[in-house]
């Protein structure tokens, strides 16, 4: 509830430890009576905040649903808002105050903002003001800190109404999981000796308390045990109250009340029930679990005592369940499709025959149904609500296209809206803003981890630890918690195992954009919103740009466009109005030069200019001195302005283009000229793709934070010096060389490893056809292209155990390939082309155990198919584009049965480009760089051939 605070608490405590009055100096003596206060009233400012952000989060656990208390809570973000209103216009300001483009220019701005100097110490009056009110406002309503239990106890008839809900299920009315509630029943009936922690784990509204219940209530299960219990923990559980609880289940409440259980302490209530489950076999439910102190005392409680005992625990977080050994983990998913429509025709239409849905509704109830994305809470609840309604379709239309507003307002939905809440008031000040950001994307995106990672630091949401760990890897540690909160849904890993995308469930999306609107946090408009309120802080524009005529709002921190289809116009004329912007995502905008008033910009952190016509960065760039993410990937830009070096600041810098959307060529990847002295961003931790140059290569040891780097027009005789950079980049984890053209011979053996290199790409051949041992066992991605070995390049690698992903494109002039037993243990995908005597590929049993994928291409030589490819048991693809008819012949004859066992096998001829681009290449475009490389190749491709 206190992210509004903790947000501008971080901006304050920057603003003051940066000593921000000092850096303007005698720039603007005209205004410096003005300003002499004012670090004094914001560190006033900033302690008055600081109670109040600890009041608020010792009283908001107890005051859900407090009407009062959320009415001044909504008064304490209004003022936290203009606070950060102040730093961030006295940024603005500042930054104008002491522009070096001229003299002149200077004073003009001086003069210009003078009376917007004098504004400043009158709303910090204001906002002095507005403090006091706020405290005379909770003592005068009586808001203050609740004593005891009485918060909890005003919150349990809620939280006891959903969880009985969920346990009082009729087992005829479960749908789906037929495997995990078999699996729960062996694991309950299994003789295993040693007391037994199960977990079920999954997303609010998942039916985790359900599927719980219908094997708690089996008798055949309860049989088997001496005694049982369940309890419900929620957010606000009282140790004391839960103990008792567990007591007078096990036991005759009567004697429980005669053994004095009321009285008892907690130490003497464990003590109590241990005593008692000593020499019993006792199965005990511990459902909605938050957090792993309350098994701190519980596990005391429950007596290990050999008897088979099982105490099985309900959880949304992936923390909880660990408590649990990992065999004994259920992870719950959403419905199948089928079941979702059964389990929805079961309760929507509970009164006709057979639970039919009449064929005038089925249109709109399959559409109603698609948009619970198989959540068991949301179908069973919109399913009875709609049960009492008429069976007319303009009904039921109706109700599709209000859901959203529904999920606010109709009390009948308050379930759904009240289960996902919990998730999001669990989450602490520094996570709630971040998760709220992501209900700005449209439903069903696909949100890349290391775009929102930016995006979060832009904003300053994450918090800067200084113990040599980057906010970059703050803010994975919050995608991660996030993820085990199952709050986020993972849809795919990278070669490393890493979250690359993730996605929101539409109905938690829709509560979150609920929330984010109602507290000013941020608003998607064509989401079902039809204005913006002039407070909101953050807009997506997501459909329908060309409605949004009038937008009152000058307070916006980030502006996103999704809507590719307005005119360069409109976005000219819009940005003219948001002055204090940190983000301004325009990618996919059809603009082909930078509107003017982003020079302007002067708090700006994040600058996306992707997939736009743009052909020219201007100098005044130069002013963008915040700047911490500029992008330009997929334009027309191959040049920088050098007064880029100048945006020290700077810690991301991308701008590239793929010329061969194949990646067969040495310079598949466009060259960026970038002048200047690179040494003074040292900051930069990720640069793609710059063109090489003596004068560069030298300079670019001195950015030692360097994380990922891409260089390209590499020649040999300056490449020493380019070794030596590297090696004083301590923290290098992917790297791409690729040479000034194919006959340049690159000598890497002076070049010293890289222990922390991930990723290697390397285009060009090698000082005498050699590879040498540069590579570390930390490699999981190595490419090599046109290197010319002369040696079976294999075994100089097969050290490296960790290796994901392996292609040798044009690498290698010998005759054959061995790959040897337990080589590649973790290999998933392996591409090997344009080896023009490659005759033979050996594959020994017991090799690349883990291989999902194998391309071969443009292995002419390759006459037959290689027999060792029977002991790949995990390929699933097999894609081969240019081989011999001779090779597709006896794959499709006499050879099939080596690769009778792979189920996806495709063959192509590159005359073939439209098979080619459309199932190979578009969809590697689209993991490597996103859904708008797909827009842009297609469009090239389609200009290429007119």
């Amino acid at each position: 509830m206190a992210d509004a605070l903790f947000v501008v608490l971080r901006k304050v405590g920057l603003f003051l430890g940066e000593g921000a009055l000092e850096r303007i100096g005698t720039e603007i003596v005209e205004v410096a009576s003005i300003l002499t206060n004012f670090e004094h009233s914001m560190k006033q400012i900033q302690g008055e905040l600081s109670i109040l952000q600890a009041f608020i989060s010792q009283v908001s656990a107890h005051k859900d649903g407090d009407k009062a208390f959320d009415a001044w809570l909504d008064q304490v973000r209004d003022v936290s808002h203009e606070v950060e209103d102040i730093i961030d216009e006295y940024a603005y300001l500042t930054a104008q105050a002491v522009d070096t483009s001229s003299f002149f220019k200077r004073k003009f701005h001086q003069i210009k903002n003078f009376a917007s100097w004098q504004k400043l110490p009158i709303q910090i009056t204001q906002v002095e003001a507005r403090i006091q009110r706020l405290a005379e406002m909770r003592n005068r309503y009586g808001i203050s800190i609740v004593e005891d239990d009485k918060g909890s106890k005003l919150q349990q008839p809620n939280q006891l109404r959903m969880s009985d809900s969920a346990y009082l299920t009729d087992n005829s009315e479960t749908v789906g999981n037929v495997d995990e509630i078999a699996i729960l029943t062996q694991w309950l009936l299994e003789e295993k000796q040693e007391r037994t922690i199960i977990a079920i784990l999954g997303m609010g509204g998942l039916g985790k308390t359900t599927i719980t219940s219908s094997v708690y209530k089996n008798q055949k299960i309860r049989r088997t045990f001496d005694c049982y219990a369940w309890v419900t923990l929620s957010q606000t559980y009282q140790a004391e109250e839960l103990l008792r609880e567990i007591i007078n289940q096990l036991i005759d409440q009567r004697t429980s009340m005669a053994s004095g259980v009321v009285t008892m302490s907690r130490v003497r209530l464990v003590e109590a029930i241990q005593s008692y489950l000593q020499d019993k076999k006792y199965m005990i439910v511990l459902d909605d679990v938050w957090d792993k102190d309350a098994w701190l005392f519980l596990n005391y409680a429950f007596a290990r005592n050999n008897c088979g005992s099982k105490v099985l625990m309900t959880t949304r977080r992936k923390d909880v369940s660990s408590l649990a050994a990992d065999s004994y983990v259920i992870e719950l998913r959403t419905l199948r499709d089928a079941e979702s429509w059964e389990l929805f025709c079961k309760k929507a239409f509970r009164l006709s025959t057979n639970n039919v849905c009449p064929e005038n509704l089925t249109s709109w109830a399959k559409k109603i149904v698609a948009r619970c994305q198989g959540l068991p809470l949301a179908i069973v609840t919109i399913g009875s609500i709609l049960s009492y309604r008429e069976i007319e379709e303009h009904a039921w239309k109706f109700f599709y296209n209000q859901l959203s507003w529904q999920l606010a307002n109709n009390p009948e939905l308050n379930w759904i809206s009240n289960v996902l809440n919990l998730s999001l008031n669990d989450l602490p000040s520094y996570l709630r803003s971040c998760f709220l950001y992501c209900s700005l994307y449209p439903e069903d995106y696909k949100i890349k981890r290391k775009l929102i990672s930016r995006l979060w630091i832009a904003e300053g949401f994450v918090e800067e630890r200084g113990d040599g760990t980057t906010m970059e890897e703050v803010a994975e540690y919050y995608f991660r918690e996030l993820t085990q909160r199952s709050l986020l849904q993972v849809t795919e890993r990278n070669a490393c195992g890493r979250p690359r995308t993730f996605l929101m469930h539409d109905l938690v999306r829709d509560v979150t954009s609920i929330i984010a609107k109602r507290e000013k946090f941020g608003i998607g408009y064509g989401d079902g919103t039809t204005h913006v309120a002039h407070e909101a802080r953050r807009l997506s524009i997501q459909r329908g740009a060309k409605s949004l005529h009038s937008l009152a709002s000058t307070r916006l921190r980030s502006f996103i466009l999704f809507d590719a289809g307005v005119p360069s116009s409109w976005i000219y004329d819009i940005l003219s109005r948001f002055r204090l912007l940190r983000v301004l995502c325009l990618r996919f905008a059809d603009i082909e030069e930078v509107p003017g008033v982003v020079t302007e910009l002067y708090n700006l952190r994040y600058l996306d200019f992707s997939h736009t016509k743009l052909k020219k960065i201007p100098a005044s760039f130069r002013k963008l001195v915040n700047l911490q993410v500029l992008d330009l990937r997929f334009s027309g830009v191959e040049e920088l302005p050098v007064e880029i070096t100048m945006l020290t600041n700077l810690r991301h810098l991308f701008v590239f283009t793929v010329h061969d959307i194949q990646e067969i060529s040495l310079n598949c990847l466009s060259a960026t000229k970038l002048p200047g002295n690179i040494c003074y961003l040292k900051n930069l931790q990720a640069l793609y793709t710059i063109s090489a140059n003596k004068k560069l290569v030298s300079q670019l040891g001195n950015l030692t934070l360097m994380r990922s780097l891409a260089i390209v027009e590499v020649h040999q005789s300056y490449a020493a010096e380019l070794w030596n950079s590297l090696t004083e980049m301590p923290n290098l984890s992917r790297l791409f060389i690729s040479a000034c053209d194919v006959n340049e011979i690159l000598d890497l053996n002076t070049l010293k490893p890289l222990p922390n290199l991930t990723f290697f790409w390397l285009a060009g051949k090698l000082e005498g056809g050699v590879l040498p041992s540069i590579f570390s066992e930390n490699l999981m991605q190595l490419k090599l292209d046109w290197s010319g070995l002369r040696k079976d390049p294999i075994s100089s690698f097969c050290h490296m155990l960790n290796l994901v992903e392996l292609c040798l494109l044009g690498a290698y002039a010998g005759e054959q390939l061995s790959f040897c037993t337990r080589w590649f243990p973790k290999l998933k995908s392996l591409q090997l082309g344009d080896m023009d005597h490659l005759n033979w590929i050996e594959i020994e049993d017991g090799t690349m155990m883990n291989l999902h994928l194998l391309e071969l291409a443009g292995l002419r030589n390759l006459k037959a198919v290689p027999v060792g490819i029977k002991y790949l048991k995990t390929l699933h693809q097999m894609f081969l584009t240019d081989m011999s008819n001779e090779f597709i012949e006896r794959l499709q004859g006499s050879d099939n049965h080596i690769v009778q066992h792979i189920p996806d096998i495709h063959n192509f001829d590159s005359s073939d480009s439209q098979a080619v681009h459309n199932l190979i290449f578009l969809p590697y475009l689209a993991k490597k760089f996103g859904p708008g490389a797909i827009n842009y190749a297609s469009t090239k491709r389609g200009s290429s051939g007119s």
